[in-house]
């Protein structure tokens, strides 16, 4: 059994240490991107903060100490990979304008203007920039015109939208994206699943483990919709860093001798209000109207409760069953000392050296 339990907590740490470096919450690159009708022309602006390693990123010069990125290649990526047509004619892309931010590190603010051959009163948007900046690339985009707005969520498997720019109503259709992009958002970020596994790796019985993922649901629904809407607000550092902390409290709770089952509901909630916080962080940084943004956050929140609840029935008889070994509390101890490894460098990694 000692060699069981050696080897699953080298498997557990290796396969950690690997997912947690490049994706611990993100989930791949997100872009913020706007589209302005005004007339016959359409103003398409968005700010990159990152470029992925790769081609683009090695013609850019990004990243390289002491070299000023070369943002030309960026501008000539989207405007060979962002496409519009209005009533089933092309728009032409003027020129253009890429310029590096202030920030540190800079990011780059790219601007490119679209002239239909009359104002729409349909447009079709493609975004094919998954091609250079990878498949985990997605664009959160709001589309406004005068007297509407729509959001979209642009990624691999969702390159184009149609709006009617004449009917309000259709713009429950852009919401609906964000079902599928809640879905990747739970499933790719990492720090999130590693605190639901924690929570019902010593979890009880299947009413205990209910109690568990119910408070863990009904707490990030509350704290995702209040920041979302800008109604609370709280520092990334110190959401990402505490989301760290609770990863690793919980993986401790699962060592000491009497760690107490009856209240981890209560520690899911607790903890469940911060997470609520990194889920609304793309959300909220996209600043849509009031009006729109509750279909998209709707639609988001089920898609991560549905993400979520693909792990949760993954995982629940696979540890019922585990729990009937004899060998199955040094299993879990193990497990749980990855967890709380993993925890601790995150927030290290987070709160001190800007991870």
């Amino acid at each position: 059994m000692n060699r069981i339990v050696r080897f699953v907590f080298a498997t557990c740490l290796a396969w950690l240490a690997a997912v947690t470096v490049g994706h611990a919450h993100t989930g791949g690159l997100t872009g913020l991107a706007t589209l302005m009708v005004q007339g016959d022309r359409v103003r398409y602006a968005t700010t990159f903060t990152a470029i992925p390693a790769g081609d683009l990123a090695t013609r850019m010069r990004w990243g390289v100490a002491g070299t000023t990125p070369d943002v030309q290649p960026l501008l000539d990526a989207l405007r060979s990979r962002i496409a519009l047509s209005a009533d089933g004619v092309p728009c032409v892309a003027d020129a253009g304008n890429a310029t590096l931010t202030g920030a540190t590190p800079p990011g780059v603010k790219v601007e490119i203007a679209f002239t239909c051959k009359a104002a729409p009163a349909g447009l079709v948007i493609r975004d094919d920039l998954p091609d250079v900046l990878g498949t985990d690339y997605h664009a959160l985009a709001l589309i406004t015109w005068t007297g509407g707005s729509q959001q979209f969520a642009f990624g691999n498997d969702a390159r184009e939208t149609k709006v009617r720019l004449d009917a309000a109503a259709q713009a429950s259709r852009g919401a609906g994206s964000f079902f599928p992009l809640g879905i990747e958002h739970i499933l790719t970020g990492y720090d999130h699943l590693l605190f639901v596994a924690a929570l019902i790796l010593c979890g009880g019985g299947l009413l205990q483990l209910l109690k568990i993922v119910t408070a863990f649901t009904l707490a990030h629904s509350v704290t995702l919709g209040l920041a979302a809407l800008d109604i609370v607000s709280l520092p990334g550092v110190f959401v990402e860093s505490a989301i760290a902390l609770s990863i690793a409290y919980v993986a401790a709770e699962n060592l000491l001798p009497r760690f107490a089952i009856s209240r981890r509901w209560a520690v899911s909630f607790l903890f469940g209000l911060i997470h609520g916080f990194g889920f609304s962080s793309v959300l909220r940084e996209i600043g849509l109207p009031r009006d729109n943004l509750v279909l998209s956050l709707l639609n988001f929140n089920l898609g991560v409760e549905a993400g979520q609840a693909v792990v949760v029935i993954v995982l629940v008889p696979v540890l019922l069953k585990l729990r009937q070994r004899p060998w199955a509390p040094k299993l879990i101890a193990a497990i749980s000392a990855v967890i709380l490894a993993v925890g601790l460098w995150l927030f290290v990694d987070r709160a001190f050296l800007g991870g």
